[in-house]
């Protein structure tokens, strides 16, 4: 089921705003394509944790209160900063002895779109999943959930905002995980050059722009994993990045071959705002994403069929750069996107 939210709950939750040569024309295949990427009417929520505008009040004071780390001094917001596109800017994590974790910090923007494991090696089964390992983590917030539990109920206005949004004001794990995930599903990309092109303005992107997006949906196969409104396929793929231990899926299916050194297809929304790139932050430019998938990657057989040398011109690549530019929204990153509205859940 799912369930329309959008820019009434902005206000509530007190945020803003979610290849064919030169001269040769556009692809034949241009018309089809752009129907792939309209955007859905609805955020989905899961029927086991329906939106409620109280649990999503929560869920975003909790995100943002550092009352969930041992010290006090680390929220989910340390990590995940609305003006980085929520992320860190960071090649890799850091921990709270302001080391290296081994992955980056993934971005929350349409993680409500996120089908099956969540994480870069899927590590996650659902949204609902994800905070307690954070919380928990030593390196990270460091906190034992049993200890965070005790530290909310021993908070008068937690007590009462579980209450709103439960009908109970017991604060459980389960209650915890549903608040968070809730808000989580209202960070939705704003409306982009390239939603606007979409919705049938010609002038929004440019003609480099608009060859970038033949090429990617075309010669160049980026489409193949970046698909969608969302530009994920939300599945694991070895592009021929990860290198010794680091194997991704390979440590939960070892017996794959296809999934060892697979990693999970991020989006491409607000892509020019989130490098370095990469699940380990080893490429540092989108140039250099591009030239890496020029030359294919590491070779071994894990890699995907998919992954092979491309041979782009300079004019391709910087036609990738410009379509790759019309993916962001530009200005804040704190945004629940105005193009979604506010409606009480379907009967």
């Amino acid at each position: 089921m799912a369930w329309k939210v959008g820019a009434a709950m902005a206000v509530l939750l007190g945020m803003v705003g979610v290849g064919v040569g030169v001269g040769g024309g556009p692809d034949p295949r241009r018309a089809g394509w752009r129907e792939t990427y309209r955007p859905p009417a609805e955020i989905p929520f899961p029927p086991e944790n329906p939106y409620t505008a109280a649990k999503a009040e929560l869920g975003r004071r909790l995100f943002f209160d550092p009352i969930l780390s041992g010290d006090g001094a680390r929220a989910c917001a340390t990590c995940h900063i609305p003006d980085l596109a929520w992320g860190d800017g960071r090649a890799r994590a850091a921990t709270r002895m302001q080391g290296d974790m081994d992955l980056r910090t993934p971005t929350l923007i349409n993680v409500a779109w996120q089908d099956g494991p969540l994480g870069w090696d899927g590590k996650f089964r659902t949204l609902e999943s994800v905070a307690a390992m954070p919380i928990a983590a030593p390196a990270n917030m460091n906190l034992p959930i049993p200890d965070a539990l005790a530290r909310l109920a021993a908070d008068k206005s937690y007590r009462a905002a579980f209450a709103d949004a439960f009908n109970d004001p017991a604060i459980t794990r389960e209650r915890l995980d549903a608040a968070l995930a809730t808000f989580q599903r209202l960070i939705v990309t704003g409306s982009t050059p390239f939603d606007r092109w979409i919705a049938g303005d010609e002038g929004a992107i440019g003609e480099p722009a608009k060859r970038g997006f033949d090429l990617f949906n075309g010669r160049a196969g980026c489409a193949g994993c970046h698909s969608g409104w969302s530009f994920t396929d939300n599945s694991f793929h070895d592009i021929g990045v990860g290198t010794g231990a680091d194997i991704g899926r390979g440590r939960f299916m070892p017996t794959s071959v296809a999934l060892q050194y697979a990693f999970k297809t991020p989006t491409l929304r607000e892509i020019g705002q989130r490098g370095p790139y990469m699940h380990d932050g080893s490429v540092p430019t989108l140039e250099a994403v591009i030239d890496l998938y020029d030359r294919g990657g590491i070779a071994r057989p894990s890699r995907s069929r998919a992954i092979k040398p491309l041979n782009l011109t300079r004019t391709e690549r910087a036609d990738l750069l410009a379509f790759l530019a019309t993916l962001s929204a530009g200005g804040s990153r704190d945004l629940v996107t105005a193009s979604f509205t506010a409606a009480a859940p379907a009967p």
